[in-house]
């Protein structure tokens, strides 16, 4: 199973692809989607159009998006909610069942603390992994943490959510 991790903002978005077998994760692809323009409609354009490049490049079986929780300013927090809805919209446009988490969930299931700080969330996505650490910024990082706390839970939600069964068998596999 593919699990597509996403950190959402109105400039750049974090997006990690992790692959679950059994209890075996492996990162199989990370980095950013950046939005150049300076128009706020177009930007969220240019997210759609870029995301779905990258669905269509990927094919996960899932796609999970940190939601907003707390934003200090209110402009910032409303842009990165349209982002957070084109991110949605795209996502179920081609038929992969997408899922919130809220950054506490991630927190507590990746670092088993529900505040911990982005440094030791990094830290625990490479140690989950076992991969070296690497520089990467916080968008890459909180999207793999994004994509193996989304891992742990799918299993459970497909038993108990049959609409996300369903558009994930009409899904066409890839060859």
């Amino acid at each position: 199973m593919k699990i597509l991790g996403v950190d959402p903002g109105s400039t750049r978005a974090g997006y990690a692809l992790i692959e679950k077998n059994g209890h075996v994760l492996k990162l199989l692809k990370s980095g950013l989607l950046k939005i150049s323009s300076k128009d706020k409609n177009v930007r969220l354009l240019e997210l759609s159009k870029s995301f779905s490049s990258l669905l269509k490049k990927t094919k996960p079986d899932y796609v999970a998006i940190e939601k907003i929780f707390f934003m200090k300013n209110i402009k910032t927090g409303i842009e990165v909610a349209q982002a957070c809805g084109v991110l949605i919209m795209t996502a179920v446009s081609q038929k992969i069942p997408p899922m919130e988490l809220a950054p506490s969930e991630v927190k507590l299931n990746i670092t088993g603390l529900g505040n911990a700080d982005k440094k030791l969330v990094a830290d625990m996505v490479f140690k989950i992994l076992k991969i070296p650490k690497r520089k990467a910024l916080d968008d890459e990082t909180d999207a793999i943490a994004i994509a193996i706390a989304a891992s742990n839970q799918i299993k459970w939600l497909s038993t108990i959510d049959p609409v996300r069964n369903r558009a994930r068998a009409a899904r066409p596999k890839s060859p």
